[in-house]
């Protein structure tokens, strides 16, 4: 029932929101915040003043009253999931305040009652400033979910005209700001935010993993060694080869070598004393040869032979976060709405350019060129290297059309434009009898 509700309502909220909130909203990531971020603070004359600010409880304590007032979805149904109330411990407990417990639809109940945030904060500083002085405030609101940062020029200036002002939001909506969370932090000193510190050295703004990041992850690999010290050395590769590309991949856009390879280091300091505990009467040469083999020139790799899913004998080892190469993350346009079909076309070269380093969308868009013969699906012409090519979707995400190979085709970029500029009509090619055969 609530994703069916899910579908009205997520367009609505999208619509609606701020430019610069990117949690729980399709095609937004963190990445993007990040860049948001380092786009307005980043240069010389950038606003150098912080509020990292925390919502108390946002998910809990979000006013019943205003949700069935200013969301625009059925009230009555509204009403009973939120009084539905939680059973813990064999206990039922009613809910006064806050989103349905677990439910889809929560994050997007919690970003329509935050929405308005950037768009009122900036309208009442011009009210009450001036628009001139306002924007020499520099102020940039950047949210993510409940956890949100503000720029400004100066700490006196956040602490007087706009600390007051979202607090006065936030109490509408019967939330508030968390004292133990919130503060005001110059650059030069840095802050975390969504994993990463972001910080100035000497005037350039360099975004490295949170060391309280860092650390959790460390605890984790450890936590996972420690719980599987009897287990085969292949198994211990399955389970923590996932972590760490995970963990890679989402730093992967900022400045992450230097922890890559710190944490590589660690990492193989605690898989050496794993090895070394299960054989406690062999050298420590016997161990290295055993659990860290030299096959090839590279030395110190914990591999092991396994067989794959073909019935094939191969060396199967733990990857290595240095290796991950550093990509900047291209950002998402402020005012980008995956609803419109105005946008299809940048939602489509987006979705493109962040999927073209994956296996999985390579193989599919080699399916894609060999059932076109490496035509383009509009013009007919060679689609090469040179000419490059674009991902089409021939129903429009936006009116319901899925992701399956049937319902996508490779154009030239130039055919691609024409196609959404022009409203042309493409279609699946077929293959001849003669060619089939």
């Amino acid at each position: 029932m609530q994703a069916l509700y899910l579908l009205a309502l997520e367009p609505v909220a999208e619509s609606t929101s701020d430019p610069n909130s990117y949690g729980f909203r399709r095609n937004r990531s963190t990445s993007d915040a990040m860049a948001q971020i380092f786009a307005t603070m980043s240069q010389g004359a950038s606003a150098a003043w912080v509020l990292e600010a925390d919502i108390k409880g946002c998910f809990d304590n979000i006013d019943h009253d205003w949700l069935l007032t200013n969301v625009l979805i059925d009230r009555g149904v509204l009403r009973k999931w939120l009084k539905a109330g939680i059973v813990f411990h064999g206990q039922f407990q009613a809910t006064n305040a806050g989103t349905p417990q677990g439910g889809i639809i929560s994050p997007t109940l919690a970003n329509v009652a935050l929405n308005g945030l950037e768009r009122q904060l900036t309208s009442q500083l011009a009210s009450e400033l001036g628009i001139g002085k306002a924007k020499k405030l520099k102020v940039n609101v950047v949210r993510y979910a409940d956890d949100f940062i503000i720029t400004c020029v100066s700490d006196a200036a956040l602490e007087t005209h706009v600390k007051p002002k979202v607090v006065t939001f936030l109490a509408q909506r019967g939330l508030e700001l968390s004292a133990e969370k919130t503060r005001i932090t110059h650059i030069a000193n840095g802050f975390d935010f969504l994993g990463w510190n972001f910080r100035k050295y000497s005037g350039k703004m360099l975004i490295k993993p949170g060391r309280k990041n860092v650390q959790a992850f460390y605890r984790k690999l450890k936590e996972t060694i420690s719980k599987h010290k009897t287990v085969p050395q292949e198994e211990l590769i399955r389970l923590l080869n996932p972590m760490l590309r995970g963990w890679a991949e989402y730093h992967r856009p900022v400045v992450a070598k230097q922890a890559f390879s710190r944490m590589d280091y660690l990492l193989f300091k605690a898989l050496w004393r794993w090895s070394v505990r299960r054989h406690p009467a062999k050298s420590a040469e016997w161990v290295r040869k055993k659990y860290f083999p030299s096959p090839d020139n590279r030395n110190w790799v914990f591999r092991t032979m396994a067989v794959n899913s073909e019935g094939v004998r191969e060396w199967k080892e733990l990857h290595t976060l240095a290796s991950n190469p550093i990509k900047r993350h291209v950002k998402i346009a402020g005012e980008f709405n995956p609803f419109d079909p105005q946008w299809e076309k940048r939602g489509e070269e987006v979705r493109q350019e962040r999927m073209l380093a994956s296996m999985r969308h390579r193989t599919s868009w080699s399916a894609l060129y060999k059932s076109q013969r490496g035509l383009c699906g509009l013009c007919q012409c060679k689609i090469t290297k040179e000419t490059g090519w674009h991902d089409h979707h021939i129903q429009y995400r936006v009116h319901g059309g899925s992701d399956a190979l049937s319902n996508r085709i490779l154009l030239h970029p130039d055919c691609h434009t024409q196609v959404h500029n022009l409203g042309l009509a493409v279609v699946k090619p077929t293959l001849s009898v003669e060619r089939a055969l």
